[in-house]
């Protein structure tokens, strides 16, 4: 397969696509088809994939395949695929993105491996042995909040300077850090935020060139970006503030927003109930009663 999109292409919404289950537990793939046409109508600009959001812990290596795989057929060109990497040692991250990279992903994001006491060092010295190999550019997801372990601004400029294949973060954090991190990486890395997309306009005031938002609300983020990149701020303002309240509750962590954004992303996709594959948090009837009413003007997609 052909890989769409280069570097200067990086920019915009990607969202990060949920794992749906079948009654037996298995991958539904007309659910995860679904999703893909789902948020290429709703005007993403790329596609994202085995994430946090993704549940890629719950996953095997060959379900993790199975999604890129899936995903990037359901996508055909339409446009850039972005994977991340969750494998836990450089060969099998390795492994992955070269998987990745033959089924068409534009650019992929390496998680760090499962250990807390690995010093900024060895982090480098993993990330750039798993870049030097890689055949498309590389990203790395720094979010200590939510996986325990990252680098540190200047440990970011030493990796870049060092493997030059490193360059895009997807950073998982407020505004006021994108802005400190632009400014010490000085244009040397694409930066994308996360937490679906939570301060997403001063995010983009700060210097990010996109965000990675949950499925369940891609269109609202799509109209954001779109509207900020044309001048109106103001605008761009009144989106985000009208949709603050729903996204500052989807986003309370991310197992809360794999409980309840995931069955807003089913309902908007006109899917059926999520199974959960467990363990989960589970939903309580005040929080589905708060999800309703935060959501009740939102179309389908």
């Amino acid at each position: 397969m052909t890989n769409n999109g280069n570097l200067e292409d990086i920019r915009g919404i990607y969202p990060m696509l949920y794992a749906f289950f079948g009654d037996k537990g298995e991958l539904d793939r007309a659910a995860m088809r679904r999703q893909v046409d789902g948020c290429i109508d709703a005007g993403c600009h790329g596609i994202a994939v085995g994430g946090l959001a993704t549940e890629t812990n719950k996953l095997s290596t060959e379900e993790r395949r199975t999604l890129v795989e899936w995903v990037a057929e359901q996508i055909a060109g339409r446009v850039p695929l972005s994977v991340t990497i969750a494998e836990n040692n450089v060969n099998g991250q390795s492994e992955a993105v070269n998987h990745a990279a033959e089924n068409g992903a534009a650019w992929v994001v390496l998680q760090p491996p499962p250990v807390r006491g690995a010093t900024e060092a060895e982090l480098i010295r993993f990330y750039g042995a798993v870049a030097d190999a890689s055949p498309i550019p590389v990203g790395i997801q720094n979010a200590p909040e939510y996986i325990g372990i990252g680098l540190s601004n200047q440990g970011f400029a030493t990796l870049n300077k060092n493997h030059p294949n490193v360059s895009i973060i997807k950073a998982e954090g407020p505004a006021t850090y994108i802005a400190g991190l632009a400014a010490a990486t000085d244009g040397a890395f694409k930066l994308l935020n996360g937490r679906d997309g939570l301060e997403h306009v001063d995010s983009l005031r700060a210097g990010c060139d996109g965000m990675v938002p949950g499925v369940e609300t891609i269109d609202i983020h799509v109209a954001i970006f779109e509207t900020f990149m044309s001048g109106d701020e103001v605008e761009a303002d009144r989106i985000f503030t009208q949709a603050l309240p729903l996204i500052s509750f989807l986003m309370h962590s991310v197992d809360h927003l794999l409980c309840y954004g995931k069955r807003l992303a089913a309902r908007r996709l006109g899917l059926a109930e999520p199974n959960d594959r467990l363990p989960s948090q589970q939903p309580t009837e005040f929080g589905l009663q708060v999800l309703d009413r935060r959501s009740k003007d939102l179309a389908e997609l």
